[in-house]
């Protein structure tokens, strides 16, 4: 059921992307390899990214957590923000310190216990972790806990509602296969943002053709199917591959 853990215990579940991660990065040289991500998918993630934050994106100190090699936190930083990128994968991190100048700064974190003090960021990003954890509650109660409130916290997951995710579900469940991503409920995802102190909680549709089928990721990329898509929520919520939060960090309690 999307929203719930993996069919294998949370922490074997976790254990085995941390695994994954590292080889990626040590298996790849591209934004998109080592953080494991097709081209096409990476792509239209960050062009739905720059679409959806426009040029009124708040400056500041920022958070990229769960960083990858760093794709976000340079394109926060070409922004005018400070950034600093998290990742538990040292690999990862001196991948994607390689890739870029002195405007970012890089450490090895856990998005679930991060070594950083109450309210010390302006905004975070945390794109391509939670499917990858055994729940996104820890994960999104940090980040409500370090960013200051007022401030800005975005946050994506793999849509449990998107028929072709579920569709794949079935057939691993059918096959006897575990679980290999954590698909979210997109409502709880949104009760369990707004449950850690997160206001304000929009949710904005990402449909991504998978890897095989990315030709086609320009035509959903069109500015006439992006219109048609927010016209019809409903049909997007079934189509859409992944979703974004993007919330406000609530008064102090």
């Amino acid at each position: 059921m999307a929203g719930t853990d993996p069919g294998r215990a949370p922490e074997a579940f976790e254990r085995t992307w941390r695994r994954r991660f590292i080889g990626f990065a040590e298996s790849s040289e591209d934004d998109a390899g080592i953080a494991g991500w097709s081209v096409t998918g990476l792509r239209a993630r960050l062009e739905n990214f720059r679409r959806l934050s426009g040029p009124g994106l708040r400056s500041g100190r920022w958070l990229d957590a769960g960083c990858g090699a760093g794709t976000y936190s340079r394109e926060l930083a070409a922004r005018g923000c400070e950034v600093v990128g998290f990742d538990y994968s040292l690999p990862t991190i001196l991948k994607a310190r390689g890739r870029s100048g002195p405007e970012v700064r890089w450490a090895v974190g856990d998005v679930t216990a991060l070594p950083v003090r109450d309210a010390a960021f302006d905004g975070a990003l945390c794109f391509g972790v939670v499917q990858a954890l055994g729940s996104s509650e820890r994960a999104i109660r940090e980040l409500a806990r370090v960013v200051r409130p007022g401030g800005e916290v975005w946050i994506d997951a793999l849509n449990g509602w998107c028929i072709p995710n579920a569709v794949e579900r079935l057939r691993r469940g059918v096959r006897g296969r575990a679980p290999h991503v954590r698909y979210e409920s997109p409502l709880r995802l949104r009760r369990i943002a707004r449950a850690c102190g997160l206001k304000d909680a929009r949710i904005h549709w990402v449909p991504v053709f998978p890897a095989r089928f990315g030709r086609l990721q320009r035509f959903v990329s069109r500015p006439a199917v992006r219109s048609a898509l927010r016209r019809l929520p409903f049909v997007a919520a079934f189509v859409s591959h992944a979703l974004v939060i993007r919330a406000t960090v609530g008064p102090s309690r």
